[in-house]
């Protein structure tokens, strides 16, 4: 679909949404060992969304998405609820304690799952939720 938006525009969005959306996961699983990744990586995705929702409509925006932005806050909020309550009913260790397993997967070895990773992508969907559904409503409101 051709929008009102340049062809510089539209062609530089082709090449940078991807790397954006790459460099969003880098700085989700950066945050796996420090904190704040989630977030960070949630405003990056988010605009990358953004970005495409300028250079093209809002309803090709919804098209690369591919799932409701409200969907994706509730999914996240459960899974950042649930990473906080493994803790309690494991080991009876206060709300959002973490918890760490390790697992060998055969071509890349030993791979360490914790709950603060489960607590960082349930904050990273509810961010591109919350942004996306946002921008997508003021987009609505303007056509």
């Amino acid at each position: 679909m051709i929008s009102g938006s340049s062809l510089i525009l539209q062609t530089a969005t082709r090449f940078l949404v991807p790397l954006l959306f790459l460099f969003a996961v880098f700085l989700l699983l950066r945050g796996h060992n420090e904190p704040g990744g989630g977030f960070i990586a949630g405003l990056v995705a988010s605009g990358a969304f953004a970005l495409h929702l300028f250079a093209f409509d809002a309803s090709s925006t919804r098209r690369l998405m591919g799932v409701d932005g409200q969907l994706l806050m509730g999914c996240g909020l459960l899974l950042a609820l649930a990473s906080g309550v493994v803790g309690m009913v494991l080991n009876g260790q206060p709300f959002l304690s973490s918890q760490w397993w390790s697992l060998y997967v055969p071509g890349i070895g030993e791979l360490k799952l914790s709950t603060p990773l489960f607590f960082d992508v349930g904050v990273f969907l509810v961010v591109i939720g919350v942004v996306t559904t946002i921008m997508l409503s003021l987009a609505k409101v303007e056509e």
